[in-house]
C-alpha cells in the first residue's frame, strides 16, 4: 500500500471517528426520567421495540428527526431539531409517537413543521424569594460564586433546559441537589435559602438518584421575551376562571365552666398552667418566647387555683371553626388557544383578551 493510499486512509478514519453520531432518544417521563429507548436509524413501528406511544421526553442528538404519531411516519409528524425536548406536551405528542426517522441534510422542511425550538440549559439565581431582586443568568459551569459576588445570595432560581445541580459549598461539594427545568420562588423548602456556591448542568446521560431531586417546581415557566425574537398574536378559544376551595376560618371563644368544689383547686392550677403556657408559647420569639410561656404557665396556675370554691364559676378557651367560601376572585384562569392550526393551553393569573402574544413556536411571550 502507497504512502498516499495510507493517508487518505487515516483521513477517513478520523472523519468517521469525529462525526456526530445521529440518534434519538426517548424517554418514558417528562424531564428525560424512567425507562428509555435509543436509536440511530428509522423506525416505522415503535410497537416492535416496546415503546409505542409511551414517549414523554426525547433528547435528539445531531441531525435532525422526524416524529409521528402513526405507524409508518403517517398522521401528523414534526421535526425535532438536536437538542432536549423535556416535554412532548408543549407540541401535542405525549404518549403518542409511533415512528421516527432521521431527515436528509440537505432536505428543505417548512418552518411550520418544526417543533417549538429547544431551550438551551440555563439557570437564573435571584436574590429574593418569588423572582425578586437582583439576579445572575449563566449557561455554564459555576464552581464559586464568590467570584460573581453572589455567593450564598439565591433565594429562588428559575431553570431552563435541562437539571441544573446546586452546591452549597465551592467546587460542587457539600449538599447538592438536582433541579429540574421549572421555576422555583423559594429556596427554603430544600434547605438552601442563601446557601448557593455552585452550579451546573447535569449531563444528558447522567443517572440520578431520586433522592437527590429536589421538591417540584410549583410556578410555570418564564415568558419573558428572548434575544428580540418575532412576536404574533393568537386567537384565544376558551377561558375557564378557577376558583380556590373553601377556606378554613377558627378562632377562639371563652365559656364559664361551673366549680362545684371547695378548697385549693389542684387540678385546676395544673390544667390553667397547661392552658397559660400554651397561650405564653404564642407571643414573642427566642428567649422572649420562654419568658412569655413561664409568665403565662404561672398566670394560668394561679386563675385554675383560684377556682376553689363551691359554685364558683371559672372559664375555659374553646376554639370553633367554620369553611367560608374562598374569595371571589379566581385563583387563575385556564386558557386555550390557537396558533398555526396546533391548539395551546396555558394557566394566567389575570383574565386574557381575544388573543394572546407568542413567538413562532407558539409559546407564550410577556
Amino acid at each position: 500500500m502507497n504512502a498516499l493510499l495510507r493517508n487518505a486512509l487515516a483521513v477517513a478514519a478520523v472523519a468517521v471517528a469525529t462525526q456526530a453520531v445521529a440518534q434519538v432518544t426517548f424517554y418514558e417521563h417528562e424531564g428525560f426520567q424512567g425507562r428509555s429507548f435509543t436509536t440511530g436509524r428509522q423506525i416505522g413501528n415503535l410497537e416492535r421495540s416496546g415503546f409505542n406511544d409511551r414517549a414523554s421526553s426525547v433528547e435528539v442528538a445531531s441531525d435532525r428527526w422526524e416524529v409521528c404519531e402513526d405507524v409508518r411516519f403517517s398522521g401528523r409528524c414534526v421535526i425535532l431539531r438536536p437538542g432536549r425536548y423535556p416535554s412532548l406536551a408543549a407540541m401535542g405528542l405525549n404518549d403518542r409517537v409511533s415512528s421516527v426517522r432521521t431527515v436528509a441534510r440537505n432536505a428543505r422542511i417548512d418552518d411550520q413543521r418544526y417543533a417549538p425550538a429547544p431551550m438551551a440549559p440555563q439557570v437564573t439565581l435571584y436574590e429574593h424569594e418569588n423572582f425578586g431582586g437582583r439576579s445572575f443568568t449563566t449557561d455554564r459551569p459555576v464552581e464559586n460564586f464568590g467570584r460573581n459576588g453572589f455567593n450564598d445570595r439565591a433565594s429562588s432560581v428559575d431553570v431552563v433546559g435541562a437539571p441544573w445541580e446546586a452546591c452549597e459549598d465551592v467546587r460542587f461539594s457539600g449538599r447538592c441537589v438536582v433541579l429540574r427545568p421549572g421555576r422555583y420562588p423559594s429556596l427554603a423548602a430544600m434547605g438552601l435559602n442563601d446557601r448557593v456556591s455552585s452550579v451546573r448542568a447535569v449531563a444528558g446521560n447522567a443517572r440520578i438518584d431520586d433522592r437527590r431531586y429536589a421538591p417540584a417546581p410549583v410556578a410555570g415557566p418564564d415568558f419573558r421575551r428572548r434575544n428580540d425574537e418575532r412576536l404574533y398574536q393568537a386567537n384565544v378559544t376558551s377561558v375557564h376562571a378557577v376558583v380556590g376551595t373553601p377556606e378554613q376560618r377558627c378562632w377562639v371563644e371563652r365559656e364559664q365552666v361551673a366549680q362545684n368544689q371547695s378548697g385549693p383547686n389542684v387540678p385546676g392550677a395544673i390544667v390553667g398552667g397547661i392552658i397559660g403556657g400554651i397561650l405564653g408559647h404564642q407571643v414573642g420569639g427566642g428567649t422572649g418566647k420562654d419568658i412569655a410561656t413561664v409568665g403565662g404557665a404561672v398566670a394560668g396556675a394561679a386563675v385554675g387555683s383560684s377556682v376553689g370554691n363551691a359554685q364558683q364559676a371559672s372559664t375555659r378557651d374553646v376554639q370553633r371553626c367554620e369553611n367560608v367560601p374562598s374569595q371571589a376572585r379566581p385563583q387563575y384562569w385556564d386558557v386555550t388557544y390557537n396558533f398555526r392550526g396546533q391548539e395551546h393551553r396555558i394557566q394566567m393569573t389575570t383574565p386574557p383578551g381575544s388573543s394572546v402574544t407568542v413567538n413562532e413556536q407558539g409559546e407564550p411571550r410577556q
